[in-house]
């Protein structure tokens, strides 16, 4: 689900979580739009050519390798905004997964059936150019340069097929209001301590793994290196009960050992949710919106 985010910290948690699923299990085909690539203008490619180049020092320094063998396999041209097209024919040989271009927001249910599906939907707008440090909306740099070289990972692929699937079977089970609201909150939670501010540690240090801090110059270092920031191993009861603030850099961030830790603590989490554990998580942020509870009680 879509929570109201920056984009150099973006938070995919903005992404809705929720809407109903069609028949087949596959996302409607409605929210999937084509990606115009004649749309883009001189100044789009321009943008992406200064987010990308300013990054280049800061993901050689911060990046775990799976991510920085992810930018190598996608082949990413650095002066221009990708073509999705281009992006799949490299990333979908090596995982299954596909980046899927929408518009713009959709519900957090739908957006997590869609990693169950291995399709990733992916905004294809380019921020303004001057609001290449804070853009309020998800954008193209985000979601490629951010998210998708993740995706080239095997381990990390996996996992997140996984949290898709305990999103579905959460959908499925649940039918109070309140407690449904609560799985929300502790699977945005988790997610959001992963998936987009997730660190790990690596024989040469903490690295990045997390899309929110591999798209952001500042808070990659402030992730990594700031006194500031207290940094614990993974503890699914600690991450799922932690709300998080969205308007200015973390100041608590999560590491794991690897992905096959993050595999396992996806399950544990899906075994919580069968077991009514996530009904009752500590209230405050996310916020859960009103779509996003109807889909998981609608699905």
């Amino acid at each position: 689900m879509r929570v109201s985010a920056r984009t150099h910290s973006e938070s995919r948690t903005r992404r809705g979580l929720t809407a109903p699923a069609s028949p087949a299990g596959n996302p409607p085909p409605s929210h999937f739009i084509e990606q115009d690539y004649s749309r883009y203008q001189a100044r789009d490619h321009a943008a992406w050519k200064t987010l990308y180049s300013r990054m280049v020092p800061f993901w050689e320094r911060y990046a775990n390798r799976h991510y920085l063998d992810g930018m190598e396999r996608l082949r990413l041209d650095p002066c221009s905004v990708p073509k999705l097209e281009d992006v799949n024919r490299f990333l979908h040989p090596l995982t299954g997964f596909q980046a899927r271009a929408v518009s713009g927001y959709i519900p957090a249910f739908e957006f997590f059936d869609c990693l169950r599906n291995r399709q990733f939907p992916t905004t294809i707008c380019v921020r303004p150019a001057d609001k290449l440090d804070y853009y309020p909306e998800p954008d193209i740099f985000h979601d490629v340069a951010g998210h998708v070289p993740m995706h080239t990972d095997r381990a990390f692929a996996e996992a997140l097929v996984r949290f898709g699937e305990c999103a579905h079977e959460a959908a499925a089970r649940r039918s109070d209001p309140r407690a449904v609201a609560s799985n929300i909150r502790a699977m945005a939670r988790f997610f959001w301590f992963t998936v987009e501010f997730g660190l790990m540690q690596t024989p040469r240090g903490v690295k990045a793994y997390g899309s929110g801090l591999l798209s952001s110059h500042g808070e990659l270092r402030h992730s990594i290196e700031s006194p500031r920031v207290q940094r614990y191993p993974l503890q699914l009861e600690w991450a799922i009960n932690q709300g998080f603030e969205i308007d200015h850099y973390q100041p608590l961030l999560f590491t794991i050992s690897g992905f096959d830790e993050l595999y396992e603590q996806v399950g544990r989490l899906t075994a919580w949710m069968r077991e009514g554990k996530l009904d009752n998580v500590a209230p405050g942020e996310p916020h859960i919106n009103e779509r996003d509870l109807a889909s998981f009680l609608t699905p």
